[in-house]
């Protein structure tokens, strides 16, 4: 590996698992974290097995996560725990669900304690390490993934994928982000698979730091998986790019579009509905309250909710992802190392450094701009 910015301990890890050597661990070496700081390792349900938490944005259902619990339960080491969307929320980014209710169900996958959740992937992250809905809060790791379509870029952006380990970050839980470089027309289910066990060695790598304490606080791993992930060329450190997906809007007509509850599940829709009654309620015992210190006031004017649909214009559109070509050929870029074949790693912080001539510069102009009269 080159030009490698992942922790010592967990180069060397990985630096076993590729050339698949056999033996005694290598010493732990110093990590970015500073040999003084100690990661919590205790974090386990009583049984003895640390704690691994497992989510993903495209939903509970999705396969990338069902592989990926399979292949953690399978090993007999962990006891893995999920929480996930009950649908897709893979372009949510970070949303959170502020001021609403969440609803939480059980649900069933062999051999892991699962839960689905009616909001946002950041909220299923946030829930599970509040302790209000497990009994632990402080899992040794929180793996988002395996996610279908690349989290490269600036679409880590609106990646809910992302967006799961950086709030397991944030609350200062070691984690990472697993995506498949997903082919429309390419790829398959069995790709998921594929990619699972490909990253299992970094997975397994990543808690053995943890548990030596080498394994940085500073930043989560985002992790893509090149399309043919059993072709994949090996582990490659990179940097995050400027590559973007280009979004296009496509016009549609009314006839297209489907009936919202088409899409959503029939707990989902009860939701709302009892949302929605408690919301009229709210708005009739509001009415009545206000209409006796109303009586003696002229109605001028008609409210927007009032607003017949017969007198607007009605549209419908639908956003389309389109990959975009960037020239840069630096082979440290996670979209041309991705492209190239490699697995790409890119450290992910939650404050990222910033070109000290661009921030003086900014600096400048602010002060400049207040004191100025407008």
């Amino acid at each position: 590996m080159k030009n490698n910015k992942l922790p010592p301990g967990l180069v060397s890890n990985l630096q076993q698992v590729l050339s698949n050597r056999k033996g005694t661990e290598t010493e732990p070496q110093e990590s970015i974290t500073g040999p003084s700081e100690n990661v919590e390792t205790n974090q386990d349900d009583g049984s003895g097995k640390p704690i691994v938490f497992v989510t993903n944005a495209d939903g509970i259902d999705s396969p990338g996560l069902t592989f990926l619990v399979q292949a953690l339960v399978g090993q007999g080491l962990y006891n893995v725990c999920v929480c996930a969307p009950q649908s897709d929320k893979s372009h949510s980014g970070h949303s959170m669900t502020v001021g609403e209710s969440v609803a939480v169900y059980s649900s069933e996958i062999e051999g892991a304690t699962a839960y689905e959740v009616s909001g946002t992937p950041g909220d299923c992250v946030s829930l599970a390490l509040s302790g209000a809905l497990f009994s632990w809060s402080k899992p040794l790791l929180v793996i988002s993934g395996v996610h279908k379509g690349s989290s490269c870029g600036h679409n880590l952006f609106h990646s809910g994928a992302v967006a799961s380990a950086r709030e397991a970050l944030s609350s200062g839980v070691p984690s990472m982000s697993i995506s498949l470089n997903w082919k429309r027309d390419e790829s398959q289910e069995s790709d998921l698979k594929d990619a699972v066990s490909v990253c299992l060695p970094l997975i397994t790598a990543a808690i053995s730091d943890i548990q030596k304490g080498d394994f940085p606080k500073c930043c989560l791993l985002n992790v893509d998986v090149p399309t043919s992930p059993l072709k994949n060329k090996g582990f490659k450190s990179t940097i995050k790019s400027l590559w973007r997906s280009a979004p296009t809007w496509l016009a549609v007509s009314a006839s297209r579009q489907p009936s919202a509850a088409r899409f959503m599940s029939n707990q989902q829709s009860l939701g709302m509905q009892l949302a929605q009654l408690s919301r009229d309620a709210s708005a009739a015992g509001a009415a009545r309250r206000s209409t006796s210190q109303q009586k003696n006031m002229e109605v001028d004017s008609v409210g927007v909710s009032k607003k017949s649909d017969s007198n607007r214009t009605v549209k419908y559109f639908i956003q389309e992802l389109v990959d975009k070509d960037l020239e840069d050929a630096n082979e440290e870029l996670d979209f041309r190392a991705l492209e190239n074949g490699y697995v790409a790693i890119t450290p992910i912080s939650l404050s990222p450094s910033t070109d000290a001539d661009i921030q003086a510069a900014v600096s400048s102009w602010i002060t400049s701009a207040i004191q100025e009269p407008q």
